[in-house]
């Protein structure tokens, strides 16, 4: 993947979880958040080239003046070997890796031939709830309710039956990508083509804006929504661990 649109994923994604502040230093974005986004608080590399290891020492000093533990979202690329045996030496652990996908919204939009899901502008509470269903942490869920309803510009897509919403995600727009983030089904609705269909609706709103380019990041352990993700046109671009104390 071209090195620019590395940084431009990088970019879109903290402008989709909309972190309570976000600072910058040479090579790397620093968001800051007191909730369960690991994305919206994790300092990430904006280059997959080898980084000038002496900033750990500053971005463990900026989390520390906001009263936050220095969390890092490290790639799983050679450049960064040396980096990580520096954490791992300095006490931090790797964990929960994540994959970066990308797909083409032409494609993605082929997963639904029926009537659209619903979008909206701004999460309706049918949309919020969710996140706060059976099997979901509900702490998690209201933190990742906030996250990305803080973004500007996003959709907000979600299928309904019975008076009632079953699935939910949303898409941010912005640095030449469309991203899908939040993707959820309540557990009794699962198995019914229901993230399908959001997935393809959201693909539309992305083409109707003249976005061709869709991300979306998944635990490396998520194996129905990867196979999903997969079949739904898909590709690993790379993989990524958080590291922290």
């Amino acid at each position: 993947m071209a090195p620019s649109d590395i940084e431009a994923i990088e970019r879109a994604t903290l402008a989709a979880v909309a972190p309570e502040a976000l600072e910058e230093i040479p090579g790397w974005l620093l968001p800051y958040d007191s909730g369960t986004v690991g994305r919206a608080k994790s300092a990430v590399p904006t280059a997959h080239t080898a980084p000038d290891a002496l900033l750990l020492r500053e971005i463990e000093a900026r989390y520390a003046s906001r009263g936050l533990p220095p969390v890092l979202r490290i790639p799983s690329v050679a450049p960064f070997d040396e980096f990580r045996d520096l954490l791992a030496h300095s006490g931090y652990t790797g964990e929960r890796p994540t994959e970066v996908h990308t797909a083409a919204a032409s494609v993605l939009a082929q997963l639904w031939d029926g009537a659209a899901a619903h979008v909206a502008g701004v999460p309706d509470a049918g949309w919020a709830s969710v996140f706060l269903g059976e099997g979901f942490d509900p702490a998690d869920g209201a933190s990742r309710v906030r996250s990305l309803s803080r973004a500007s510009g996003s959709l907000f897509c979600s299928v309904r039956e019975d008076g009632r919403t079953v699935a939910a995600g949303a898409a941010a727009f912005g640095h030449g990508w469309a991203s899908v983030h939040g993707m959820r089904t309540a557990q009794a609705a699962r198995g019914r083509g229901h993230a399908g269909r959001v997935l393809a609706t959201l693909a539309g709103a992305a083409r109707s804006r003249g976005y061709e380019r869709v991300f979306l990041q998944v635990q490396a352990d998520n194996g129905p929504a990867l196979s999903l993700y997969r079949r739904a046109g898909f590709e690993l671009a790379w993989t990524y661990t958080y590291w922290r104390r």
